[in-house]
């Protein structure tokens, strides 16, 4: 057969496919401005996302456990903490616990599927395996040049696990996950060290991808020549990919040349980077101090940690309550919440792991920023996508911080079952600054959160 002129060899296309897939622009990312050095320095705002896995100890409030109970008693200003969130006593006046919200699509999917969708609210199963973007990736295409790294997107198990069983929390623009880091020596290395050595090692290698992009943009204008309308449509989205990837590169060399912020003796002193998942109280706090100390130094404004995920055996975390003194594994726990003594038992992990939360706003509500604090301009989103295990409504939510963003705490809101937790999200991003007026299959924003 004769090769026509708009056939085109499969390698040819591959090398350029090679850097990256297409990344189209969504309606919620806003465009990305123009930056100089005349631009005036602002208060940041930044945005914190945690995520546990199973859900959370839910007796009936007339129940002899009800105690240990997870949501509060009352609602509104007059709610009244049970022991499971009472270490977040000191910090009420400072967060929202939010009672009611889901995402529609997690209503649909399969009982330990959802974490995978916490951030973004996409529907996924066997079949359908594509996500979206999540939330945290949105905030971080708002600034892209403004910090050192656009995110740290981190988690206990590290990587992305698998579909419905993900390990990381945060999805590009095209849906793929964005692997995450879990060994605290690592990220410390990445965020806070690196000599010279490193600097011109870092050079060279950005100079290279810079050099590769060049020829990929150049080869992808000569077969743009010889495709029709619809390939050149799909060239054109896998274009704007790479240009993205040529930004990153160039912005990448322009921090090359800017010191590594400076971290005082204290703040080194209450590192412990040698923690592993042999020791989860450690460890959940290193990774805490990781995520303030990149806030502190201003080197990320966006961050997600996944602290347990919905895998049960396969999952590094599975072990954390047996290693602080708990009979069960988390898996076990979460599925015997509603056995005798079972409500009990998760709800005092329930309190261990709000203990973690709260010595976390301790770091950001005592560090001086501006005319406020640290967690007054940060907003952090606390949660799980199950409420009890196998059940994919009422999330239990905790949103802290961000009073100088204009939100209104010391509550507990219920909200109707039919309002999709993607209403909370347009709210955070626009508390944030970043316009948005649709995420996923939001309906408006949550009013009852703002002054």
């Amino acid at each position: 057969m004769a090769r026509k002129s708009w056939h085109v060899n499969r390698r040819t296309f591959l090398r350029g496919t090679g850097v990256s897939l297409g990344l189209p622009w969504l309606e919620c990312m806003p465009s990305v401005a123009k930056e100089t050095s005349e631009t005036p320095a602002v208060t940041p705002s930044r945005l914190c996302a945690l995520y546990f896995g199973f859900g959370v100890s839910l007796p009936k409030e007339d129940s002899e456990e009800k105690q240990w109970r997870w949501f509060p008693n009352g609602e509104g200003r007059e709610y009244e903490l049970t022991e499971t969130l009472m270490p977040l006593q000191r910090h009420r006046q400072q967060m929202t616990i939010l009672g009611g919200l889901s995402h529609p699509n997690g209503r649909k999917m399969g009982a330990h599927d959802t974490g995978d969708t916490f951030l973004t609210g996409a529907f996924l199963n066997n079949k359908m395996l594509r996500n979206t973007v999540s939330l945290d990736q949105v905030a971080a295409y708002s600034s892209p040049a403004q910090t050192r790294f656009s995110s740290l997107v981190m988690s206990t198990d590290g990587g992305v696990g698998e579909p419905t069983r993900s390990s990381t929390l945060s999805y590009d623009g095209q849906g793929r996950p964005i692997p995450a880091l879990n060994q605290p020596k690592q990220i410390f290395d990445r965020f806070f060290g690196g000599g010279d050595s490193d600097s011109i090692a870092q050079g060279r290698r950005l100079k290279s991808a810079s050099s590769m992009l060049d020829q990929v943009l150049e080869d992808s204008r000569d077969l743009r020549r010889q495709l029709g309308v619809q390939d050149q449509e799909k060239l054109d989205e896998y274009l704007a990919s790479v240009r993205q990837i040529e930004q990153s590169v160039e912005r990448s060399q322009r921090w090359l040349e800017v010191p590594r912020p400076e971290l005082t003796d204290e703040e080194r002193d209450l590192l412990d980077l040698d923690a592993d998942d042999e020791a989860p109280l450690m460890y959940m706090r290193t990774m805490y101090d990781l995520i303030y100390l990149a806030y502190r130094t201003d080197s990320t404004r966006v961050a997600t940690y996944q602290i347990t995920n919905m895998a049960d055996c396969s999952s590094l975390a599975a072990k954390f309550p047996q290693l602080e003194g708990f009979k069960d594994s988390l898996h076990s726990l979460a599925h015997g919440w509603n056995k005798p003594g079972g409500s009990e038992s998760l709800g005092k992990w329930d309190r261990f792991m709000a203990e973690q939360l709260s010595y976390f706003l301790d770091r950001l509500s005592t560090t001086p920023e501006g005319d406020g604090t640290l967690l007054d301009r940060t907003l952090v989103l606390y949660g799980s996508s199950n409420s009890v295990t196998h059940n994919n409504t009422n999330y239990p939510l905790v949103l802290a911080g961000g009073s100088k963003l204009g939100l209104d705490h010391g509550r507990f809101l219920k909200f109707d079952a039919k309002i999709p937790m993607a209403n909370l999200f347009v709210t955070m991003l626009s508390q944030m600054g970043i316009p948005c007026d649709q995420f996923a299959d939001s309906t408006g924003p949550l009013s009852e959160l703002v002054v």
